[in-house]
């Protein structure tokens, strides 16, 4: 190896070393942000049903200004190497779908999709190899709004919301049924995938409490929590 190669060697190492850095200020400052639309929606468990539209309008702001974030992002990653930097900023993104999805859920009942993520992100099909929003990353975010929706078909009911389990129920029901239409190769995800059904049996406990006190109307589906 001459000195003409070390040298070379040399500045891409430093190169490196440089977007690393970059990237890891964007990542630092979209795991700020998820931090804190987490620390707000997390109040959702001690927060009375008439009072969460007000609640989720102070997280839109947050979800929108993720935007800037992922366009600083994508200016930064070469072309066709998404997937050698994408760890460094996976478990944030998967936080903000996770976000995006309940935020959703709270204000209409449904469930937001791939492409609405992305739009609410301001994630572009132009940026596809630099930047990117993939379908694992998209189904992780909502087995954790699974996770937090068992959560809340307790807690709702020590507010005295007894429709809101019976509404979780139907969605949950509904969303495991998808995902066990899915073929899901990646381990970590299957193994997510499973651990759902003691959310379901956690929510379903609930609703049959509920519903054998009577303190609910029967089902109706697809009404706000």
């Amino acid at each position: 190896m001459d000195s003409c190669d070390v040298e070379r060697l040399n500045e891409l190492l430093e190169q490196d070393v440089e977007l690393r850095e970059k990237i890891k200020e964007q990542v630092t400052d979209l795991d700020k942000k998820t931090r804190n639309m987490v620390g707000v929606l997390n109040k959702i468990h001690s927060t009375l049903p008439e009072s969460i539209p007000g609640l989720l309008d102070s997280v839109r702001p947050m979800l929108h200004s993720c935007q800037i974030t992922c366009a600083a992002m994508a200016a930064l990653i070469p072309p066709s190497q998404f997937w050698r930097w994408k760890e460094m900023w996976t478990n944030s993104l998967r936080t903000a779908i996770f976000s995006a999805a309940l935020v959703e859920f709270l204000a209409t009942g449904k469930l937001i999709s791939l492409p609405e993520v992305c739009q609410i992100l301001g994630i572009k099909d132009e940026w596809k190899g630099r930047f990117a929003l993939p379908v694992e990353d998209y189904l992780h975010g909502l087995i954790s709004l699974v996770n937090e929706l068992s959560r809340l078909a307790v807690n709702a009911v020590t507010l005295g919301n007894f429709e809101a389990p019976i509404q979780i129920s139907i969605f949950v029901k509904d969303l495991f049924a998808g995902f066990s239409m899915l073929n899901l190769k990646n381990d970590t995800l299957r193994r997510r995938f499973d651990s759902l059904k003691y959310d379901l049996k956690k929510i379903e406990e609930v609703v049959y409490d509920v519903s054998l006190r009577k303190l609910a109307p029967p089902p109706q589906g697809g009404r706000q929590i």
